[in-house]
């Protein structure tokens, strides 16, 4: 898996802030559907920037309670909360949440259920925290959906085929909804938050796939490092001839705890 580190942690302050990602964050935060004065979990809160959101939503009578179990991202998660006291950044895990039982309004996790080894307990889990009534908010890629030009396809499989090795489940949005019924949730909507990118945008989610994926192809030495340089540098040579094209369908699914 990618180690959430001091550097990695920065690139992702960054790249979070652009377009694409916005979009898949904006997607969780609509169909949470925040309230003034609600107590919101975001699972997996990583560099804050949701948590902020949802602070601005439930303002000061309200409380959102942070949970990630990187110290580098807490920190940075802290730091961004840090003018909302309301905002509280915690350690903790999806599958161990430090959180009352029956004390969270809502719940919302954003590209954390694909890294979960147990995806049961975790739903168990944000069911135990959430009021009767509660909602859960759960947004994740279906890597299935990804469409990626490359001249060298054999080279582009081999990529995806080592980037596969950074999670534990690649289809999550398919599987959670009877996942969601066995934990006692009611599955109300999925719905898709595609994007596609012709230009290899510098803020765009292919661009910071394309780092990370190289990084962790060469440190995990799953690719011969020359080989991972070289598909990293076509692809920036396709987006330069006009010949750029990649896409993927996030997925938000919304359920609600009887109640």
């Amino acid at each position: 898996m990618i180690e959430f580190d001091a550097e990695t942690t920065r690139l992702l302050d960054s790249v979070y802030q652009g377009a694409d990602v916005t979009r898949r964050r904006r997607g969780g935060f609509d169909a949470l559907q925040p309230g003034p004065g609600e107590t919101i979990v975001d699972i997996g809160c990583g560099n804050g920037l949701l948590s902020l959101e949802l602070g601005r939503a439930v303002g000061p009578v309200g409380r959102v309670i942070g949970v990630d179990p990187s110290s580098d991202m807490r920190k940075s998660a802290s730091n961004r909360c840090a003018e909302h006291p309301w905002v509280d950044i915690r350690h903790g895990t999806a599958e161990e949440i430090p959180v009352e039982t029956g004390a969270a309004d809502k719940a919302v996790s954003v590209q954390v259920y694909e890294y979960l080894a147990d995806i049961p307990a975790a739903l168990e889990e944000a069911h135990r925290i959430l009021k009767p009534g509660g909602r859960l908010v759960i947004g994740d890629i279906h890597f299935d959906s990804l469409a990626w030009h490359s001249d060298a396809p054999e080279r582009m499989a081999r990529m995806i085929t080592a980037w596969d090795r950074h999670f534990v489940e690649r289809r999550v949005p398919a599987l959670l909804p009877p996942l969601l019924r066995d934990a006692g949730f009611e599955v109300e909507q999925t719905i898709p938050v595609p994007v596609c990118d012709t230009q290899l945008r510098p803020d765009g989610l292919a661009n910071m796939m394309i780092i990370l994926m190289q990084r962790f192809a060469e440190n995990e030495g799953l690719i011969p490092a020359q080989e991972a340089r070289d598909w990293a540098l076509e692809q920036r040579q396709l987006a330069e001839s006009g010949r750029f094209f990649f896409s993927l369908t996030h997925f938000v699914t919304r359920a609600r705890k009887p109640a």
